[in-house]
């Protein structure tokens, strides 16, 4: 899924669950990169690390491979419960598409509940989810914010992501202190500025730089 909308949950566990890591491929592709940078891929040192990549991969690109609405539906409970829901300083890593370079750091997510609220572990393993993709921050935010106001049909959603990027960090401007913020507003927290604020003000409140 890239940067696709949602309309319907089902269709989202079945794009996800289509998708499989060909690790045999990624092993090969590894070889030909060891040796494309000079390398050789048969010395001590790296003659496992084509099978250790593709673990890691595999790892580090689970959000391919899981369903999001498996994962949640045995934690949606019915709740007389009208005021913010806030989940702060969520960590994530994820992996950007554009140089395959890490970025990391913490999410922010919101909703104003209309009878239904989700089990408190299941926001960060939601982020969790999205992040462990190829992904680009942008993206990122907007589809947590999506798919918690597609699965809770809430009064509003917010998600705010603080990230620092490997790739300004390691290469080009190396900007090691740069720190990118995305949101995403819907419903309530769009329409209305009292209650945006109130969500920028919890969230600002005792926050400190990353730590990692």
């Amino acid at each position: 899924m890239g940067d696709e909308n949602y309309k319907n949950l089902n269709e989202i566990s079945e794009l996800i669950m289509e998708r499989e890591i060909d690790k045999d491929s990624v092993q090969k592709a590894i070889v030909q990169l060891l040796t494309a940078f000079g390398e050789n891929p048969s010395r001590s040192g790296l003659e496992r690390t084509p099978g250790r990549v593709a673990e890691m991969y595999e790892e580090l690109l689970i959000g391919y491979r899981t369903d999001p609405v498996a994962m949640v539906n045995d934690a949606l409970f019915e709740v007389t419960y009208d005021e913010m829901v806030l989940v702060r300083d969520i960590e994530f890593y994820s992996l950007c598409e554009h140089h395959l370079l890490p970025f990391m750091g913490k999410a922010h997510v919101a909703y104003f509940p209309r009878g239904k609220v989700i089990g408190l572990s299941k926001i960060p393993r939601v982020v969790d989810l999205f992040s462990r993709r190829l992904q680009l921050q942008e993206r990122l935010t907007r589809q947590i914010a999506d798919f918690i106001e597609e699965l809770l049909d809430p009064h509003g959603v917010a998600v705010v992501v603080e990230g620092i990027h490997l790739c300004a960090m390691m290469r080009g401007v190396q900007k090691h202190e740069a720190r990118m913020t995305t949101s995403a507003m819907l419903g309530a927290f769009r329409t209305s500025i009292a209650t945006r604020q109130e969500f920028l003000d919890n969230i600002s409140r005792g926050a400190g730089p990353m730590k990692f």
